[in-house]
């Protein structure tokens, strides 16, 4: 970990606009770290508490490492309605972990989620930027089985 890559991701942002600059630094390092958020503040005068409140507000920013592959299972009415919920069940024994844990390998995270958008395909997952949809217990460890 270098503070370089933030002073390089502060640059870059002349606008000084903090979501993008958190993005930026999750992108870089994977998640963000407790001090990499308390020197982004030290450096842009935007109080911890603001840049903290900000990270643990959106989902999609993390305080921890997660897996490579991040598993978000939709559980909106649509999903839900098509039995997202004994998926998550199926999905949390397969992988042996709960939602918002990643497996001792540091290879799968899995997180439930409202609507991904694709409604059209429910139940569906999103594994980091790939959609599936139309998903039932046999698709779902056929695509597992493919990133073992």
């Amino acid at each position: 970990m270098s503070f370089r890559d933030i002073d390089e991701i502060i640059k870059a942002r002349k606008d000084n606009l903090l979501l993008p600059m958190l993005e930026a630094i999750q992108a870089r390092f994977g998640y963000i770290s407790e001090a990499n958020a308390h020197y982004l503040s030290r450096k842009t005068g935007i109080p911890f508490s603001r840049i903290y409140g900000v990270i643990t507000f959106y989902e999609m920013l993390y305080t921890e490492k997660k897996g490579k592959y991040i598993i978000r299972i939709c559980n909106s009415p649509s999903c839900y309605l098509n039995g997202s919920l004994n998926l998550i069940k199926f999905l949390a024994s397969l992988l042996k972990i709960k939602s918002g844990e990643t497996t001792k390998d540091r290879k799968f995270s899995l997180e439930i989620t409202s609507c991904i958008g694709c409604c059209d395909k429910a139940p569906a997952m999103m594994i980091n930027d790939k959609v599936y949809g139309n998903l039932d217990e046999k698709k779902i460890r056929k695509i597992i089985s493919s990133l073992k």
